[in-house]
């Protein structure tokens, strides 16, 4: 089953379910939300957010977005899209785009379908541009002992987006938030900092915060670091609460289940206690104290809740105190819990006419308003969550939505109500027509209805119901349950019958009628009407009740007039009187109908109208000023309008008024009523409504009585008494009218009488309703206290009470320890609080002290407003007097004691032994020795350091270490610094002395800091730059080399891309980098990071950045035109897919013209708006326009939509141009015109109009339009007036110019025809008119550019005297001219002849070029006829594919673009035109500027170190080509394993390649890449040493062989590989001759000649062969892996793949075996001679087979290899660049050979001419009509030519090189030959080179197996060579393989595999099987002299045509 058809039966399962669907309902459901949006969307203008909103429904309901005001959210391109799906999406965008209306607005979903509507939530968007800030935490003063707490600070325009993720410390120790730790520092959950027991080895650290943004998840760490200042507390102070600062918070408000904080923050000595209370309602003292649990824990002064309940709401005070003072704090917490709601039923069915009732049930808190919706829209009035509706009718069906909100968030749930089932309101299944009849017969008219319950039908007639009568008969029929059926049957019908006849249906559920008028012929009647009554102001209807037929008119009068007589009456014709805004005096009385007959009967009725007046009453008010108690309150009411009788009545709130209220009513007459109230009182305020009453209507008047209350007491405050330090709560409540005001005052002194307002605060003192408040209340708050209330009636209130508090004694501290030094005195104090007298006594170790005993003690007491002091003083104290004191008071409400702990202690010795046990960078473990004590724990030890450079007094730095330890690492130190360190130990007394001094040196590290003040900058589309200033000279840690500059698309998650910068040693220059090849406007993140010969540091933060704005590269859709007028065209359009807008669409331009004019731009208009649709005005008439679009950004234009074509509509048309009027006899006058100008519209006809001059009768005679005269005829002697008109389908146009003439006997001969021009094309026929008319006929003549027409084969006369012109040609051009001539006149007229035709070729010339673009010039023959409207330049490079660009007609200058670097192009133009495209001109032949890259000194290049070598890119040589990639590869001298660095490094700046060994030889290999070319740059260096030292050269190694063979490379100077090679060598070659001896006796033919099969030859079968990819060759060949492996499409698709080969199904390739041994034969041709090939080269061919490899290659791979390089250093001479072409590829297809499709192993990849090898230019077919060009031909390789014919080609083209297998990669010479100087390319023709992006990762390079010594500069020259020379026998393999070449200026091979020429056996050169075919024995002799004659006499190896990969 469908997947769809699954869903759609899930969904109805749903619905089922929820709303108790069954089969045999109606399974129609309204809406509702599957996917309902949040209130609240944030989102950073750098991501843009997609809000989704999907509903279910059936019929499936549609998504729509509305505005907040109901108005239909629409695309901003670029900013906000409306997508089908339902989403809403908005796209990231630049700041400077932000839109108001669109990013900070409210929108609301709205799914809609058949059922109903529904709408979501409110949903607040708001887009938030990113903004630059900065996050700081400040420095914090505080009293040690106390808590505090740091707060991380931020910009107010970011801080709700930030959220603090965790603090760190100097330390390094990282502090997270978590719910009740015991430690000291607590992360809150508002995020701020709690520190409690503030010490002073506190003050030492540094505090940071990090913050995440939630919408971007940019994380920052602070910019400053904090630092809690401490003091050290001098005297007692009281708690002073932090009210001032922004951390104390006044109104907490938190989500439900989450945790929170309420902050008490405050600082005092002592330390204060605080107390946490909660405000309850209804509980006694309204306060309890916080209880803590799990759940709520108090941290010092702070109070931690955890998942917050909404019980947790409410009020919180905070108490601070201590022995000095007390504070208080109020905090309101409101727990907010997310709003939703639930509507019961969800779903119900109800009746009509039944109650239907929603109950809502809301949730959350707070809820501040309910509301329901009905189908979107809201419900006055439905504010309760209840909602009913007492009768349900139709439109009440349908979906209701319960809406709960607050100031934050809103919700909603669905209900839908549906109509029973069972009820259907009446419909009419049919119904009587209206109808004439006449009298007499009997009528029946027929309804019939149907409805559940079954409708009643009833008649009527003109408007009364019918019953039945004699004559009328209403019969009632009920076929079926639910229709019935009514017949009205009237017998013997009159004329008196007729009238408005009306069926109506009706039940409970609804009426539904129809009506008809039935007309009986007969006389007018009206029947009688009943008097009617209406309500002045209302709008009257009066139909007159008239029959009989047939009826001309109906009018009605009043008075005699006949109506209407004013601007309110209006009559209708079937007999409707409408009266508009009754007036009594005006439209009360008689009115009259008449209704009148074609005969001249009339018939009247008349119909009195009465006009009834409602009541009016007059406004009546209280008193102005409000009453007083026992005042007198009356009031009237009259009703001053309206008709009697009037009914008066009075209520009180909408009440009646009861007797009880004392209140009179007193009705003086009918409309006048009188209320009194003789005192009044409190309860009489209030409104009293009077109503009256009569039958027009009734009205009411409602007035406000107000009564003043003087104040009286409810609740009278009396004298309280507090216990200090609690809450006093004292109530004093009154009431009154208006509300009295309650005031607190306090009396200055001791007694009452001076009172002044007490000063209030949110804290300690509050009034609130009267009631005064005083939180922790202390002694100080004694005395009296008044409370008075007033509202200005009477004198007011007042009470005086006495507040009195009561105090114990009390010591705030209980118990201290107190220190003090040896031999210096001490005092002891306590301070005890309370009720005086307080008496206080000393003991000390629990024993009373009397000082009499020892006079060093002396006790002294002093009293204290708040109770006493007492001091113990002891001189020069001793040991001994270490002891407890403790201080006693007592008074007469308790006593208290206090205890004091006294020390006597010394200092500590100075610590001893310290020493180094490790260090690092940044950490140095320390030891030492602890000193003696002093008599006092030690408590800790600073461990002081600073810079070496440093002052022990400025530049200190501590670390503070536990008293107990004697071993701690200092932490947080600069790497490579030197320091000094010294030891101090502590104890309560004081520090000892500091040790002695140790010097430290720190090690090396990576950077610890980012590079500061990174920007990133948008230069164009593609570029960014990037420019940041190094990290902070204390984070470097050493010398930074560089830095890794990192980038990646902002949206992804991939890691980034880096590329290396070199450091700039001027530290006052920024560094930057321009990162290319980016999208066009996206999003890109940067970092940036330093590194040194450590490593990398950290990375900067993220920079967030847009690439430039580029165009659109997709044109607006759905284009569409439309016509309008004659004159407009509608146009309207999409805007692009915004993934191609590439920017922010500002708008979009409109370019239309004439299509016949298209081509022309001057012609083109363009309109430019930022709609989606336009009208395009001031068009032609009925002209053919062609319109397109684009879209533009602020990166330009876009493109262009295809374009569109429209007609403008048709239109009159002008007038005929010219008009002739000529005789063509005495009666007859021939009458010729032109069509009009501007036809405006296809003319359909002409008019000729006729006039006799002395009458004004006009005759008009119509015309074909395709006929262009008249002949009028039966004219008289007289003279007459002639023009013509034209028409179109619209209408006639304007009339010609009038022409007159008069007939006469005598006809002169004329032409009818007009002079004109005539435009044709070229090759088309044409027919210029002379038509002539005369008596006697005119002779006619014509004459062609001057001369007398001759008739020909092109050139014929017409019977009518046209001249027709067959196959029109340019030279027909010019002036034609026709003339007749009779004895009564002449006549002429001249025609011009305008040829068009395809456009010259236009001339073209080469004006500059560059190193990418070519600039050429167009110059267009003058004598062209036909306009051109555009050029198509041609181009193609040298083995490229033709291009063509199309250009403007007016862009005569042109610049072809995007080019590659130093490569040949062709080009040619042609020119269009309406007729067609040219010919092309001829093609030029250049090239753009630029060479391959040079390589640079190694002076220059290299700067080594001691494990490291940085390579200074920038010198080298670009040749006038930007630099694209390098390969960096390297080995130790003595290893022949190169490690690859990298293939992808990118040019620009310095690269470091590291990890060397110090003091160690190297080979460096750097191949620079360009489009040009490449060049291989080898150098040799050695590292320096860990001391920087050079080392001196390594001595070469020397043996017996090298001083005999100088030439032989080092591993063949090895005996123990020498011996077996040579072995080897032996053995194949004897293997060898074995074979072919064995073969040419098995393939001897009838002639006694050996057949060599193709798949033993190798010299005929192979021109270019692909080695194996194992290490045999590729390691000494060079492989380089390139950065992608994925290979090129290779040409054509003939090519064999592996599988079809291992299946045998091709016979004309064979696969090659690569892993054989090496063979090599020389083929002697004819007994040994070499073979002179046609052109004059000369053949030498070798096979060879390699046995081992397994792997197989596909046959028809282009490979792509960047180590096997064969193009030439641009930099080498001309010679020896001969052949070399580094554009094309090789590819290699396979071959079969002869054998009929078996594969054979010694067969290798072959290439007969293959596709993607161009031939030579002698071999090209040319085209008849295009010149010679170099460009390429390809063979299909599946339908190859003979091998022998093909060798002649491929010999000539391709050059070779010679180089055996052993030989290193770039030892590869050229051959030159003058007779291939026309050749295309040599052994590298064909190959060509992929320049391939580079990856950052590149897979791991082989190992290469190249030997250690090469000798230098050994080129090959072809030069030596004359072209009578032959070049000698290839040397063998051991000679050969000391041919090499490591020199850098020999470019490497080719990075595709290199094909060889084939040998091919045509023009006397042998094929397999001839006669001329060599036998084994001549083949072993020519191997043997081969291996005899090695060497060229010069010494020089000799050059052969090799295998070259």
């Amino acid at each position: 089953m469908d997947v769809h058809k699954w869903i759609k039966l899930v969904i109805f399962g749903i619905l089922s379910c929820k709303f108790g669907i069954t089969s045999g309902d109606d399974i129609t459901s309204g809406p509702v939300f599957l996917t309902e949006p949040r209130n609240r969307i944030d989102f950073s203008n750098t991501t843009g957010t997609v809000i989704e909103c999907a509903a279910t429904g059936n019929p499936q309901p549609e998504i729509i977005w509305v505005l907040q005001d109901g108005t239909k959210v629409s695309d901003v391109p670029g900013l906000r899209q409306v997508q089908s799906s339902g989403s809403l999406v908005f796209p990231p965008f630049r700041a400077e785009d932000y839109r108001q209306e669109v990013h900070a607005q409210t929108y609301r979903c709205k799914g809609t379908n058949a059922v109903g509507t529904i709408v979501s939530r409110d949903v607040q968007v708001r887009a938030v541009v990113y903004q630059p800030f900065e996050v700081r935490v400040y420095d914090e003063f505080v009293i040690r002992g106390n808590p505090v707490i740091l707060k991380c600070n931020f910009p107010s325009y970011v801080s709700e987006f930030l959220i603090v993720e965790g603090w760190s410390s100097s330390d390094g120790e990282e502090l997270q938030f978590s719910d009740f730790p015991d430690s000291k520092y607590l992360v809150l959950p508002s995020g701020e900092l709690h520190i409690r027991d503030v010490t002073p080895e506190d003050g030492f650290k540094t505090f940071r915060c990090r913050t995440k943004h939630r919408l971007t998840g940019e994380t920052k760490l602070s910019a400053t670091a904090g630092r809690l200042v401490i003091t050290e507390p001098v005297s007692k102070t009281a708690p002073k609460l932090q009210i001032g600062s922004n951390i104390a918070n006044f109104v907490v408000k938190v989500v439900l289940g989450n945790s929170t904080d309420l902050m008490c923050p405050s600082q005092a000595f002592p330390v204060p206690a605080v107390r946490w209370y909660k405000f309850i309602d209804g509980q006694v003292g309204g306060k309890l104290p916080v209880k803590l649990d799990d759940r709520v824990k108090q941290v010092s002064g702070t109070l931690i809740i955890r998942d917050a309940k909404v019980g947790d709401s409410g009020k919180y005070l905070c108490v601070v105190n201590n022995s000095v003072g007390g504070e208080s704090v109020e905090t309101i917490l409101t727990v907010t819990a997310p709003l939703s709601a639930s509507v019961e039923p969800a779903s119900q069915t109800a009746e009509y006419g039944r109650p239907a009732v929603f109950t809502c049930n809301p949730e959350g808190n707070p809820i501040k308003s309910l509301s329901w919706y009905k189908d979107g829209k809201a419900l006055p009035g439905a504010n309760e969550s209840v909602l009913k509706i007492e009768s349900v009718k139709k439109d009440d069906k349908g979906m209701y939505q319960c809406f709960v909100r607050n100031d934050h968030e809103s919700a909603q749930f669905t209900a839908e109500l549906k109509l029973g089932g069972k009820f259907d309101p009446p419909q009419l299944l049919s119904t009587f027509p209206e109808r004439t009849i006449q009298p007499g017969p009997t009528v029946s008219l027929k309804c019939s209805a149907s409805g559940n319950p079954l409708p009643e039908i009833t008649w009527e007639i003109d408007g009364k119901r019918i019953t039945n009568t004699d004559r009328y008969q209403i019969n009632q029929l009920t076929p079926s349950a639910s229709e019935v059926v009514s017949f009205l049957n009237i017998s013997s019908i009159t004329t008196n019958d007729g009238g408005l006849y009306v069926c109506k249906a009706s039940s409970k559920v609804g009426v539904s009628e129809h009506s008809a008028r039935q007309n009986v012929y007969g006389m007018p009647f009206v029947k009688s009407m009943e008097k009617m009554s209406i309500v002045a102001g209302e709008t009257m209807y009066i139909n007159c009740p008239y029959a009989g037929h047939p009826i001309d008119s109906i009018s009605w009068e009043r008075g005699g007039r006949i109506l209407p007589i004013n601007k309110r009456q209006q009559i209708y014709p079937n007999g409707t009187l409408v009266v508009e805004g009754v007036q009594r005096n005006a439209d009360q009385g008689s009115y009259t109908c008449v209704v009148k007959s074609s005969p001249g009967y009339s018939a009247k009725g008349t119909v009195e109208v009465q006009v009834m007046v409602p009541p009016v009453i007059s406004t009546f008010s209280f008193s102005d000023d409000p009453l007083n108690l026992g005042d007198l309150a009356v009031v009237q009411c009259s009703v001053v309008k309206g008709d009697s009788p009037v009914q008066l009545s009075w209520t009180f709130y909408g009440q009646n008024i009861s007797s009880e209220m004392a209140v009179v009513v007193n009705k003086l007459s009918e409309r006048i009523s009188v209320l009194s109230i003789h005192s009044v009182a409190s309860g009489h305020s209030g409104d009293y409504t009077c109503g009256a009453r009569n039958a027009a209507g009734k009205a009411q008047h409602t007035a406000t009585l107000i009564v003043n209350v003087p104040p009286r007491w409810i609740i009278e405050p009396t004298d309280k008494a507090f216990a200090q330090g609690s809450e006093a709560k004292i109530e004093c409540k009154a009431d009154g009218f208006p509300k009295p005001t309650l005031s607190w005052k306090r009396a200055t002194g001791s007694t009452p009488g001076d009172y002044r307002d007490i000063k209030t605060n949110s804290g300690t003192v509050r009034v609130e309703d009267g009631t005064l408040t005083m939180s922790n209340i202390q002694k100080s708050s004694e005395g009296y206290y008044l409370c008075e209330a007033s509202n200005g009636i009477g004198a007011g209130l007042s009470a005086v009470i006495y507040v009195s508090v009561q105090a114990p004694p009390h010591f705030e501290i209980k118990f201290r320890n107190q220190t003090a030094r040896r031999n210096e005195p001490v005092v002891l104090q306590c301070e005890a609080k309370g009720e005086k007298p307080i008496g206080i006594l000393w003991n000390m170790n629990n024993k009373r002290l009397e000082p009499k005993s020892d006079n060093r003690y002396t006790i002294r007491e002093e009293i204290l407003q708040s109770g006493v002091m007492s001091d113990l003083s002891i001189r020069k104290l001793d040991r001994s007097d270490s002891a407890l004191y403790t201080c006693v008071a007592t008074n007469a409400f308790g006593s208290d004691d206090t205890s004091i702990n006294l020390i006597v202690q010394e200092v500590p010795e100075t610590p001893s032994g310290l020493k180094v046990l490790d260090k690092s960078g940044r950490v140095v473990q320390l030891q030492w020795t602890a000193p003696y004590d002093g008599n006092a724990p030690i408590t800790r030890y600073l461990i002081e350091y600073k810079l070496i450079k440093g002052d022990w007094n400025n530049d200190i730095e501590r670390v503070l270490v536990p008293g107990s330890a004697t071993v701690a690492g200092v932490y947080n130190l600069r790497p490579s610094t030197n320091y000094h360190f010294r030891l101090i130990a502590e104890n309560e007394v004081g520090a000892s002395e500091p040790s002695s001094t140790v010097t430290i040196v720190t090690a090396e590290e990576v950077p610890s800091g980012p590079p500061r003040g990174v920007k990133v900058e948008a230069l164009d589309q593609s570029t960014l730059k990037v420019m940041w200033k190094p990290p902070s000279r204390e984070h470097w840690n050493g010398d930074i080399l560089g830095y890794y500059v990192g980038y990646k698309l902002g949206s992804s998650d991939k890691p980034f891309l880096f590329e290396t910068v070199e450091f700039n040693r001027d530290h006052s220059k920024e560094h930057s980098l321009q990162i290319n090849n980016l999208k066009t406007y996206t999003e890109y993140s940067v970092v940036v990071q330093a590194f040194n010969k450590v490593g990398a540091g950290p990375m900067s933060e993220e920079v967030i950045q847009f690439t430039g704005e580029g165009t659109p590269d997709q044109p607006p859709q759905d284009f569409t035109c439309a016509t309008l007028t004659s004159t407009t065209i509608g146009v309207s359009w999409s805007s692009p897919p915004l993934a191609n807008a590439n920017g922010v669409i500002k708008g979009y331009k409109v370019i239309y013209a004439p299509a016949k004019l298209w081509f022309d731009e001057a012609s083109k208009d363009t309109k430019i708006t930022s709609q989606s649709e336009t009208v395009l005005h001031g068009l032609k008439k009925y002209t053919n326009y062609s319109i397109t679009i684009l879209a533009y950004t602020g990166g330009g234009d876009g493109v262009k939509a295809t374009p569109m074509h429209c007609y403008t509509e048709q239109d009159v048309p002008d007038a005929p141009q010219s008009v002739k009027a000529l005789q063509m006899s005495p009666e007859s006058i021939l009458i010729s015109w032109l069509s009009p100008e501007y036809p405006n519209g296809i003319i359909t006809q002409y008019t000729v109009y006729v006039q006799e001059a002395e009458r004004e009768e006009i005759r008009s005679h119509r015309v074909p339009s395709f006929q262009l005269s008249f002949e009028a005829s039966g004219l008289k002697e007289d003279r007459y007036n002639f023009w013509v008109t034209a028409s179109t389908v619209i209408g006639e146009g304007e009339q010609s110019k009038q022409v007159s003439i008069s007939p006469s006997s005598r006809v002169p001969a004329k032409i009818a025809s007009f002079d004109d021009k005539f435009t044709v094309n070229f090759k088309d026929d044409i027919k210029l008119p002379c038509q002539a008319v005369g008596i006697p006929v005119p002779e006619l003549q014509w004459r062609i550019k001057g001369s007398a027409f001759v008739p020909s084969d092109r050139h014929r006369l017409l019977p009518d005297g046209s001249l027709l012109i067959r196959e029109v040609s340019r030279d027909d051009a010019g002036e034609y001219s026709c003339s007749v001539e009779n004895p009564y006149g002449q006549d002429t007229i001249s025609h011009i002849l305008t040829v068009h035709a395809p456009p010259s070729p236009p001339a073209v010339s080469l004006t500059s070029s560059t190193t990418s673009s070519i600039s050429i010039k167009l110059k267009p023959k003058k004598e062209e006829t036909a306009p051109i409207y555009s050029y198509i330049v041609h181009y193609k490079p040298e083995f490229g594919e033709w291009e063509q660009i199309q250009i403007a007609n007016s862009q005569l200058e042109y610049t072809v673009e995007g080019l590659q670097c130093g490569q040949k192009y062709q080009l040619y133009a042609s020119a269009q035109n309406t007729i067609g495209t040219g010919e092309g001109s001829e093609i030029i032949h250049t090239r753009t500027k630029g060479s391959g890259p040079t390589k640079p000194e190694a002076s220059k290049f290299l700067e080594p170190s001691s494990n490291s070598v940085t390579l200074h890119l920038g010198t080298f040589s670009d040749g006038g080509c930007p630099m694209l990639y390098f390969v960096v590869e390297y080995k130790i001298r003595s290893s022949s394993d190169w490690t690859l660095v990298t293939n992808s490094l990118k040019p620009g700046g310095n690269f470091v390649v590291l990890d060397l060994a110090p003091g160690s030889w190297y080979n460096l290999k750097v191949t620079a890449h360009n489009n040009a070319g490449f060049a291989v740059a080898e150098y040799e260096f050695a590292t320096l040493t860990v001391t920087g030292a050079t080392i001196a050269p390594m001595i070469e190694k020397t043996n017996i062989l090298s001083a005999i063979f100088p030439h032989i490379p080092e591993w063949l100077q090895d005996l123990n590989l020498l011996v077996p090679t040579i072995a080897t060598l032996v053995v194949i070659l004897v293997g060898m001759v074995v074979v072919c001896v064995a073969l040419s006796r098995r393939g001897r033919d009838s002639s006694g000649q050996s057949r060599l099969r193709d798949d033993m030859v190798y010299s005929q079968s192979v021109n270019h062969s692909t080695l194996g990819k194992q290490n045999q060759l590729r390691d000494e060949l060079g492989y380089i892996p390139p950065p992608n492996r994925k290979l090129p499409p290779v040409p054509g698709n003939n090519y064999n793949t592996v599988d079809r080969i291992k299946r045998g199904t091709l016979r004309s390739h064979a696969t090659w075996n690569p892993r054989q041994k090496h063979m090599y034969e020389e083929l002697a041709l004819e007994k040994g001679t070499l073979r002179t090939l046609p052109d004059g080269s000369h053949l030498y061919a070798r096979a060879g087979d390699f046995a081992g490899m397994e792997d197989e290659i596909a046959p028809y791979a282009t490979f792509h290899l960047l180590g096997f390089r064969e193009e030439m250093d641009p930099g080498l001479p001309s010679g020896q660049m001969q052949g070399m072409n580094p554009q094309q590829f090789q590819t290699m297809p396979h071959s079969s050979g002869m054998n009929g499709g078996q594969m054979d192993s010694n067969f290798i990849h072959q290439r007969n001419a293959s596709q993607s090898m161009p031939r030579q230019q002698a071999h090209l077919a040319v085209a008849p009509q295009r010149p010679a060009d170099f460009g390429p031909q390809y063979d299909d390789p599946a339908n190859c030519e003979d091998p022998g014919y093909q060798y002649a080609q491929t010999q000539s083209q391709y050059g070779g090189q010679s180089v055996t297998y052993d030989q290193p990669s770039d030892a590869y010479g050229t051959r030159s030959n003058p007779s291939m100087r026309r050749s295309v390319g040599g052994p590298a023709a064909g190959t060509g080179r992929m320049i391939l992006p580079p990856y950052p990762e590149p897979p791991a390079p082989p190992t290469r197996g190249i030997s250690q010594q090469q000798p230098t500069n050994n080129y090959v020259n072809s030069s030596m060579y004359s072209s009578n020379q032959f070049p000698p026998p290839p040397p063998s393999t051991a000679d050969l393989s000391t041919s090499s070449n490591n020199d850098s200026g020999i470019t490497e091979g080719s990075e595709p595999d290199n094909d060889r020429d084939q040998l091919i056996n045509r023009g006397g050169l042998m094929k397999p099987g001839s006669r001329d075919a060599l036998t084994t024995e001549e083949m072993r002799k020519l191997i043997e002299k081969n291996e005899a004659s090695n060497h060229v006499g010069n010494g020089l190896t000799a050059m052969y045509d090799t295998v070259n990969v």
